[in-house]
């Protein structure tokens, strides 16, 4: 348990620092929004790319991790519309828990399951992004249309989201020339593994930046909703799927790590974007951190005992 307890004092300690910065002004708000972009849209990318050119992981576990984490979301989000007139009293409010129950911090998760398996865990975790960004995306913009929008999403909005989303380009690039043998030549792989490194120091400094304890006062029910949905319910459902088809070891470790994570911060951004309740969002995402400090390591304990 020590050894637990240890892997997750740097993740914890990044966002704590975040926090500090941020109450010390280091940047403006709009400087934390532009380092938060840049994390996502420059550094993650290459971090995932070199990952799965680099991994180690085996193609039949990597393929079981996907089948499990799209089944975990598409069971979820299934539940959370059948459930909608119990998780909130109106659409904006909906499209805020149901964000929360699908969309994980991937930083925080990355954090913890480096510290724990190193690159074979980024790897599998990789292939598992690679499943879920595009799932993700299509049904968060959905659901925000429908129930947030005037009315629901076009086509070619849906694919445009996908389409130009980085992670998805990185994670299919670099699964394509895998199969096909294509090796990296060392300056480039130096250069995106270089970008690369920064990415997990700089998004858990993010998370910490981005949360707001002193807003968490309004919409009690469905902030406990969405924690609830994201912390309890969806692990439920991912263990669950682990036992089904066999998942063990590092592989499920890897996933029930993925789904004890807090809720992404860019569900923050999209909610903004598309007429979600963003406050409520803004305040399940500070709910879902600090929670997580009880819930990561939960979550390790249970699966190495398994």
């Amino acid at each position: 348990m020590l050894d637990v307890v240890l892997s997750l004092i740097p993740v914890f300690s990044l966002i704590a620092l975040g926090g500090f910065l941020r109450r010390l002004k280091l940047l403006a708000e709009d400087g934390w929004a532009a380092l938060e972009r840049l994390t996502y849209f420059v550094l993650f990318p290459p971090m995932m790319f070199m990952s799965i050119i680099e991994g180690s992981f085996a193609g039949g576990d990597a393929l079981a991790l996907g089948q499990v984490l799209a089944g975990t979301v598409v069971t979820m989000a299934a539940l959370m519309l059948l459930a909608r007139p119990l998780l909130a009293k109106d659409g904006p409010q909906f499209t805020s828990v149901f964000q929360a129950g699908i969309r994980w911090n991937g930083y925080v998760a990355l954090g913890v399951i480096a510290g724990l398996n190193g690159g074979a865990g980024i790897g599998l975790a990789a292939v598992g992004f690679a499943v879920l960004v595009p799932i993700n995306n299509v049904l968060s913009v959905l659901v925000l249309s429908r129930y947030a929008g005037s009315g629901p999403a076009s086509a070619g909005r849906i694919a445009r989201s996908i389409a130009t989303n980085p992670l998805i380009i990185s994670t299919v690039l670099a699964i394509i020339l895998v199969q096909a043998g294509v090796r990296i030549t060392e300056p480039v792989a130096l250069t995106l593994n270089l970008l690369g490194d920064a990415t997990i120091a700089l998004g858990l400094i993010c998370v910490g930046a981005a949360l707001d304890i002193g807003s968490m006062r309004s919409a009690k029910r469905p902030l406990a909703m969405g924690a609830l949905l994201r912390l309890c319910v969806m692990p439920a459902i991912t263990f669950g799927l682990c036992n089904a088809i066999g998942l063990n070891g590092m592989p499920m470790q890897v996933a029930m790590l993925c789904v004890a994570a807090p809720v992404a911060t860019s569900s923050y951004i999209l909610a903004r974007q598309l007429g979600g309740d963003a406050r409520l969002m803004a305040n399940i995402v500070t709910l879902t951190t600090l929670l997580s400090l009880v819930t990561v390591p939960l979550t390790i304990w249970l699966t190495s005992s398994v």
